[in-house]
Protein backbone atom coordinates (compact mmCIF):
# COMPACT_ATOMS: atom_id res chain seq x y z
CA UNK A 1 0.00 0.00 0.00
CA UNK A 2 1.32 3.43 -0.93
CA UNK A 3 2.33 5.89 1.76
CA UNK A 4 0.22 8.49 -0.09
CA UNK A 5 -2.79 7.04 1.70
CA UNK A 6 -1.88 8.95 4.86
CA UNK A 7 -2.03 12.49 3.48
CA UNK A 8 -5.12 11.55 1.44
CA UNK A 9 -6.95 10.39 4.54
CA UNK A 10 -5.65 13.36 6.54
CA UNK A 11 -6.98 15.84 3.99
CA UNK A 12 -10.27 13.94 3.71
CA UNK A 13 -10.77 14.15 7.45
CA UNK A 14 -9.74 17.82 7.30
CA UNK A 15 -12.44 18.42 4.67
CA UNK A 16 -15.03 16.75 6.89
CA UNK A 17 -13.96 18.68 9.99
CA UNK A 18 -13.80 21.98 8.11
CA UNK A 19 -17.20 21.53 6.51
CA UNK A 20 -18.82 20.23 9.69
CA UNK A 21 -17.33 22.99 11.83
CA UNK A 22 -18.52 25.77 9.55
CA UNK A 23 -21.91 24.12 9.08
CA UNK A 24 -22.45 23.91 12.83
CA UNK A 25 -20.91 27.35 13.35
CA UNK A 26 -23.12 28.91 10.70
CA UNK A 27 -26.39 27.55 12.05
CA UNK A 28 -26.47 29.75 15.18
CA UNK A 29 -25.71 32.78 13.01
CA UNK A 30 -29.14 32.34 11.41
CA UNK A 31 -30.71 33.69 14.61
CA UNK A 32 -29.06 37.05 14.01
CA UNK A 33 -31.53 39.59 12.73
CA UNK A 34 -28.94 40.77 10.17
CA UNK A 35 -30.31 44.26 10.62
CA UNK A 36 -26.97 45.58 11.86
CA UNK A 37 -24.19 46.21 9.35
CA UNK A 38 -21.82 44.29 11.59
CA UNK A 39 -24.02 41.17 11.38
CA UNK A 40 -23.81 40.98 7.60
CA UNK A 41 -20.07 41.74 7.65
CA UNK A 42 -19.44 39.05 10.25
CA UNK A 43 -21.40 36.38 8.38
CA UNK A 44 -19.68 37.32 5.13
CA UNK A 45 -16.27 37.13 6.83
CA UNK A 46 -17.22 33.80 8.37
CA UNK A 47 -17.94 32.32 4.94
CA UNK A 48 -14.85 33.94 3.45
CA UNK A 49 -12.69 32.05 5.96
CA UNK A 50 -14.65 28.86 5.28
CA UNK A 51 -14.20 29.03 1.52
CA UNK A 52 -10.48 29.70 1.84
CA UNK A 53 -10.04 26.72 4.16
CA UNK A 54 -12.32 24.52 2.03
CA UNK A 55 -10.27 25.31 -1.07
CA UNK A 56 -6.92 24.48 0.50
CA UNK A 57 -7.96 21.23 2.18
CA UNK A 58 -9.78 20.05 -0.97
CA UNK A 59 -6.73 20.93 -3.06
CA UNK A 60 -4.52 19.00 -0.64
CA UNK A 61 -6.90 16.05 -0.89
CA UNK A 62 -6.90 16.21 -4.70
CA UNK A 63 -3.10 16.18 -4.87
CA UNK A 64 -2.87 13.41 -2.28
CA UNK A 65 -5.38 11.23 -4.07
CA UNK A 66 -3.61 11.81 -7.38
CA UNK A 67 -0.29 10.75 -5.83
CA UNK A 68 -2.07 7.68 -4.46
CA UNK A 69 -3.39 6.96 -7.99
CA UNK A 70 -7.03 7.27 -6.89
CA UNK A 71 -7.92 9.55 -9.75
CA UNK A 72 -11.70 9.47 -9.32
CA UNK A 73 -11.28 10.75 -5.76
CA UNK A 74 -8.68 13.28 -6.94
CA UNK A 75 -11.18 14.65 -9.46
CA UNK A 76 -13.91 14.70 -6.80
CA UNK A 77 -11.72 16.66 -4.40
CA UNK A 78 -10.70 19.02 -7.21
CA UNK A 79 -14.39 19.62 -7.95
CA UNK A 80 -14.92 20.49 -4.28
CA UNK A 81 -11.98 22.93 -4.44
CA UNK A 82 -13.38 24.51 -7.61
CA UNK A 83 -16.84 24.72 -6.05
CA UNK A 84 -15.43 26.54 -3.03
CA UNK A 85 -13.68 29.01 -5.34
CA UNK A 86 -16.75 29.62 -7.49
CA UNK A 87 -19.05 30.06 -4.50
CA UNK A 88 -16.58 32.42 -2.84
CA UNK A 89 -16.28 34.53 -6.01
CA UNK A 90 -20.05 34.71 -6.52
CA UNK A 91 -21.53 34.56 -3.06
CA UNK A 92 -19.33 36.98 -1.14
CA UNK A 93 -19.86 39.92 -3.53
CA UNK A 94 -23.61 39.20 -3.48
CA UNK A 95 -23.56 39.17 0.33
CA UNK A 96 -21.65 42.47 0.30
CA UNK A 97 -24.22 44.03 -2.02
CA UNK A 98 -27.17 42.83 0.06
CA UNK A 99 -25.35 43.95 3.23
CA UNK A 100 -25.14 47.46 1.77
CA UNK A 101 -28.85 47.33 0.98
CA UNK A 102 -29.51 46.34 4.60
CA UNK A 103 -27.47 49.34 5.75
CA UNK A 104 -29.57 51.54 3.46
CA UNK A 105 -32.74 50.30 5.18
CA UNK A 106 -34.09 47.96 2.50
CA UNK A 107 -36.38 45.58 4.43
CA UNK A 108 -36.51 43.00 1.64
CA UNK A 109 -32.71 42.76 1.69
CA UNK A 110 -32.90 41.17 5.14
CA UNK A 111 -34.91 38.27 3.77
CA UNK A 112 -32.58 37.89 0.77
CA UNK A 113 -29.56 37.80 3.09
CA UNK A 114 -31.16 35.19 5.35
CA UNK A 115 -32.08 33.09 2.31
CA UNK A 116 -28.51 33.30 1.00
CA UNK A 117 -27.18 32.32 4.41
CA UNK A 118 -29.54 29.35 4.66
CA UNK A 119 -28.71 28.26 1.10
CA UNK A 120 -24.99 28.31 1.85
CA UNK A 121 -25.55 26.16 4.92
CA UNK A 122 -27.61 23.73 2.85
CA UNK A 123 -24.78 23.55 0.31
CA UNK A 124 -22.35 22.85 3.17
CA UNK A 125 -24.57 20.00 4.33
CA UNK A 126 -24.64 18.53 0.82
CA UNK A 127 -20.88 18.88 0.57
CA UNK A 128 -20.41 17.11 3.91
CA UNK A 129 -22.70 14.29 2.76
CA UNK A 130 -20.67 13.91 -0.45
CA UNK A 131 -17.40 13.76 1.50
CA UNK A 132 -18.76 11.15 3.92
CA UNK A 133 -20.20 9.12 1.04
CA UNK A 134 -16.81 9.26 -0.72
CA UNK A 135 -15.05 8.09 2.41
CA UNK A 136 -17.48 5.16 2.74
CA UNK A 137 -16.90 4.20 -0.90
CA UNK A 138 -13.15 4.48 -0.39
CA UNK A 139 -13.22 2.32 2.74
CA UNK A 140 -15.22 -0.33 0.89
CA UNK A 141 -12.72 -0.29 -1.98
CA UNK A 142 -9.80 -0.66 0.43
CA UNK A 143 -11.38 -3.58 2.27
CA UNK A 144 -11.59 -5.67 -0.91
Amino acid sequence: MSSAIYPALFFTVAMMVNTGYFLLGGLPLLILKHDEPLDARFVRGFFNVYYHAAFWVALGAAVSYALWCRFVFAVGAAVLAATATILRKRLLPAMLQVGRQIEAGDASALQRFRRMHATVLLLNLVQLMVIVWGLIVLSQALSR
